[in-house]
């Protein structure tokens, strides 16, 4: 099997019925990664990546989520993060994609604010599928432990598309780098919540009557 079609096949969804859950796996001849999402769920997770700075930042953008999110990567470290954090990305995206469904019945837009001392960060997110990402981070570091903060905007624009939605995502202010991107992530975290919160008086949240624009 070529690695293309061992992609394929490994990508495939398994759609568990209980909700907008989703499981999906990604093997490639840099990372394996499995993920179990759930969208309406209770904070919990379990994350393990390698990487413990990465490990908690996904843990909390699950808490701030109010997903249920077990994930594992097992990457190329020996060569760097990158590849890691970036199929991380790959694989929430596509979690993320399949457990919207038709997108029907939902807020569609979320908006956040979030502080973490000195670090102030906002997210703004339409869930329309017309994905693309604009971020900004303003580190001042090239690490925080063993995590690249290079691959921080990286991974964003790597959700939004492989999720299909559009997102802003900027830290605003800030001195420490840990803080911005904790700030970052939680902002994100209570913008996707907003705008996935179900509404039961909105079936499609366009005046196109489809999600696309």
């Amino acid at each position: 099997m070529n690695r293309s079609t061992e992609e394929r096949a490994s990508q495939r969804p398994e759609t568990t019925g209980m909700g907008r859950e989703i499981v999906r796996s990604r093997k490639t001849r840099e990372t394996n990664v499995h993920c179990r999402l759930r969208i309406d769920g209770e904070g919990r997770a379990s994350v393990k990546t390698g990487i413990g700075f990465w490990d908690h930042m996904l843990e909390t953008i699950a808490k701030h989520a109010l997903w249920d999110l077990e994930l594992t990567a097992d990457g190329d470290l020996v060569v760097d993060d990158h590849h890691t954090v970036e199929d991380t990305g790959i694989v929430l995206g596509q979690a993320i994609r399949e457990a919207l469904g038709e997108r029907t019945r939902i807020a569609r837009f979320g908006s956040a604010y979030a502080p973490l001392d000195e670090a102030l960060s906002r997210a703004v997110i339409d869930l329309v599928d017309r994905p693309g990402a604009s971020v900004s981070f303003l580190f001042t570091r090239e690490r925080i432990g063993a995590w690249s903060t290079e691959t921080g905007a990286h991974f964003f624009e790597t959700l939004a598309v492989q999720a299909g939605f559009t997102l802003h995502l900027d830290t605003l202010k800030g001195e420490n780098d840990h803080h911005r991107i904790e700030s970052a992530c939680k902002a994100f975290a209570l913008a996707f919540r907003a705008a996935t919160a179900v509404d039961s008086r909105v079936e499609v949240a366009s005046t196109k009557a489809r999600m696309r624009s």
